[in-house]
Order: structure tokens, then sequence, then C-alpha cells
């Protein structure tokens, strides 16, 4: 379906859906448990919850993780006759499913089905002791799906088909709190920002052009879009023309096609949070001196010392809203694709517009490195 002719005159209007928020990210992984292994000792997620072939399931694994507010399911098949052995094979470990806690799943759906969505899997029910949740699945960009999850008649913060996890809590804890935002690299970005505009109700937040998020050697257009409650962004990505191969362009190749680019991971301490996923063997991108020794000009005053965010590689950018603090991984996997942003909000609610030359030339630096520029 065309979505950017369909989803015109739907773009601009403020009718929004009563979805709530990101009810969980699931990746699905060619080995669960070490990725499940990976997050936790190097984020600092608990991982609170499996199901498995204790749990009844025959087929699929997963772990249940959570830091703040923060939920993420880790996914592995037992066998290579699956859903998740065909997506892995052909994306590497990769995001399937953002999803989106709803008030109402019955009057989303009427909403989303009379609106043209693909549909994955009509409403279903699962329950255990603690209750009932209510779920129904549509297609989104590339493989990636939409669940969405009613659980207002649940009373655990499990899900059915899972069981706790018993144990301590993991002490690497980075003080990460919610999920800021996910960002995701489409073929075109107009045609899925009229996707969430028509189909989920989503407001456009921003847009940049090519030519303020550029390099000089590779750019990207992007449009961030927004639910009704401002807690889901969605920055929506595609390749613009320039002179080497985009990072956009390198992520489709090897993602094989549209998928999540980067989850954002929102810090009331940044500079905490990053020393410590530092010191877990989280690897940051590298930012030159040069940057800092420009920053206060560019940003003017701001409350952390430079000398501090020069040390840990991290990147500030204002706005007319204020500033925001961020900064961004190497990728978590063998493909370079998906990796994660810890980002801190001091009134900003941008993307780090001033940022992105910065951050396309470290990547293009390890682009270079893996001969793909």
């Amino acid at each position: 379906m065309n979505y950017e002719q369909a989803g015109m005159q739907t773009l601009n209007k403020q009718e929004t859906l009563p979805i709530i928020d990101v009810e969980h990210v699931e990746i699905w992984s060619g080995n669960a448990k070490q990725s499940a292994f990976f997050y936790s000792k190097l984020f600092g997620f608990d991982i609170i919850g499996y199901s498995g072939l204790e749990t009844g399931n025959r087929d699929t694994v997963s772990y249940m993780l959570q830091q703040g507010e923060i939920r993420l399911i880790i996914t592995g098949s037992y066998s290579q006759s699956t859903e998740v052995a065909d997506f892995i094979n052909k994306h590497g470990d990769a995001v399937k499913d953002i999803a989106l806690r709803v008030e109402d799943l019955a009057q989303t759906w009427e909403h989303v089905v009379a609106s043209g969505a693909t549909i994955v899997r009509t409403p279903y029910e699962e329950q255990d002791e603690f209750g009932v949740v209510k779920k129904a699945v549509i297609q989104a960009f590339g493989d990636t799906v939409h669940t969405l999850v009613e659980r207002k008649e649940y009373h655990h913060p499990l899900q059915p088909g899972f069981m706790t996890v018993e144990g301590p809590r993991d002490s690497r804890n980075a003080g990460l709190t919610r999920l800021d935002h996910v960002a995701i690299n489409v073929e075109s970005a107009a045609e899925w920002s009229a996707y969430y505009a028509k189909i989920l109700g989503f407001t456009e937040l921003k847009e940049f052009k090519a030519k303020d998020v550029s390099s000089s050697k590779s750019s990207l257009m992007t449009k961030a879009m927004q639910n009704g409650t401002e807690r889901i962004k969605i920055p929506i990505v595609e390749p613009a023309p320039g002179e080497k191969k985009s990072q956009i362009t390198e992520f489709l190749e090897y993602n094989g096609g549209a998928g999540v680019q980067h989850l954002a991971f929102l810090t009331d301490d940044i500079i905490q949070a990053v020393d410590c996923l530092q010191a877990n063997g989280v690897q940051f991108l590298f930012t030159p001196d040069a940057y800092y020794e420009m920053l206060p000009g560019r940003v003017g005053s701001i409350d952390e010392p430079i000398e501090e965010l020069n040390r840990l590689n991290i990147l500030v950018d204002r706005d007319e809203e204020g500033y925001l603090l961020q900064i961004f991984g190497q990728p978590v996997q063998d493909r370079p694709t998906m990796f994660v942003e810890i980002i801190q909000r001091k009134g900003s609610n941008g993307f780090g517009n001033g940022n992105i030359r910065a951050l396309f030339e470290s990547v293009e630096r390890e682009q270079e490195k893996r001969g793909n520029l």
C-alpha cells in the first residue's frame, strides 16, 4: 500500500489514538542466552523473565530484561525451521517487534484496520493466574512488526508464558531510565512517516533536510514522528545522495532492507551513565578534541564540565528549547547495523541535529576501516 499518498491528508491532523507508550522492544537473536547476558553485563539490564522449554515453549526461547522503564525481550530459536531462524538468517540480530501499549485494543484495532494496516495477527488473548493480556499484530517497515498490547487487566510485571527469574539483580546498572526514541532506516522516509500518521495517529515532530544533516562525504534525510502522549518518538531516516556510501545505505545493505538503526536510552546523568557503561565494556564512537574546543562557542553555557565530556566522547547540541547530551555506541552485533545511543535531555526535544556532522565523520572512520565507505 502507498501510505505516502493515502496518508497525506492526515499528516498534519492532531487526531491521535490512545497509544500510551512502548511496551517492549523484541530483538530476535542467533543466541538468545548470550545476547541476554551481553545486554545484562554491558548495559546493566536485569534479566527478570524467561520463556523456553521449561515453560512449555517448544520452538523459541525468550529472556525479558528491564532497566528503569525500558523493557527488552531477546528471542532465539531452537531449530532452523522457525520464522525466528529465517529472520536471523536474513537480518542477523535485529529488532523484530516494537510493541505498543494501548489503552483499548478493540478501539485501536478498529482504527488501524479501517486505515489500511497490513494484518499479521488478529486480536487474541494470553492469560494465566495474574489476568489477561490482549494483543494483535500489524506489519511495519521491512520485516518489523508492531504488537498492540492492552494489559490493564493483567497484574504482574511479566507477561503470560514467562516465568520469573530469581536471583540477585545486576550491579552494573547504568541509570538508564526509559526508551527515548527508536530510529529506523528505510528506503522512503515520506512513505513511512505517512504510515505512522495514517495508521497509528502519530504527528510530525521535526524534519531534517539533507543539507542540514550531512558531512562532506555523505548525507541523509530524516522525519521524526511522535504519538499523542509524546512518549514514543520515531526518527525515520532514508539515505540521500553523497560523494561516498552513507551509513544508511550501508545499514540497508547489511540488514537486508529496512530496520531499526538504533535504540536511544534516556538517562538523568549521562556522565555517570557513560562512565559506568565504559567500565562495563561498552564501546562508543570517538569524537576528536577539536569538537570540544569549538563547543562553548556553538552551544553556550552548559552545566557539565567540558573536559569530562571530552574524556567520555559525549556530544552536546542546543536548540530553542534547551540542550541535550548524547553518545553513540558501536554496533551491538557483527553486522554494521543496530547500535545504542545514550541521551540526556535538558529542555531540548530534538535529536542532536547539530551533531550529525560529527556523528557522520565518526561513522565514516569506522566505515573506512570496514572497506565500506
